[in-house]
């Protein structure tokens, strides 16, 4: 089992359920999924970018990312509906509390001048987003192979009703939140 999932289990979970008084253990905040995007419009030139993106997102979660396509067509941006623009991962269970032990422990202290992350940047419904500027702060990916450094939102969705359980669940998780 991963250590920060046991880490939840045993300490995180009762320590929840003793601070805000539930009375029934399915009422405790969890983790459902965290879900990694990457975003690249140059792609809809190159489809060599999108092969990139694609292979470092693997090697970073672990798992094979889903193609996102356009929606709508833009005419501004040369961008028409269904083509390709990015790439996204979501990950649950055991991959998911693996990447979040990463993410807290290595990637984010790699961070330059890092002071921790943002607390307020909740959704109001418990969930907590995060943009990361460049994909090198993980260590699955060298220095020397990269064709471009890109950035990526990491979406942590929660079952916590208000960001305060939410916020509570997170910093008790781990997350090195900015003082």
């Amino acid at each position: 089992m991963a250590r920060m999932k046991e880490l939840y289990t045993a300490e995180v979970a009762p320590a929840l359920m003793k601070e805000f008084g539930y009375k029934s253990t399915m009422q405790i905040p969890r983790i459902e999924k965290v879900v990694v995007n990457v975003g690249c419009g140059e792609a809809r030139e190159n489809a060599k970018i999108l092969e990139n993106v694609v292979g470092d997102l693997s090697k970073i979660t672990g798992q094979k990312p889903v193609i996102t396509k356009a929606r709508k067509s833009i005419a501004n941006f040369k961008l028409r509906e269904g083509m390709p623009i990015g790439a996204k991962v979501t990950l649950r269970g055991e991959k998911m509390w693996e990447f979040l032990d990463r993410l807290f422990n290595v990637a984010l202290p790699r961070v330059r001048d890092f002071q921790g992350i943002n607390p307020n940047a909740f959704d109001g419904r418990g969930n907590y987003s995060l943009g990361i500027k460049e994909q090198l702060i993980f260590p699955e990916i060298e220095y020397d192979k990269i064709d471009k450094i890109r950035g990526m939102d990491v979406v942590i969705c929660t079952t916590a009703t208000t960001d305060e359980e939410a916020r509570a669940l997170l910093s008790k998780v781990g997350a090195p939140f900015a003082r």
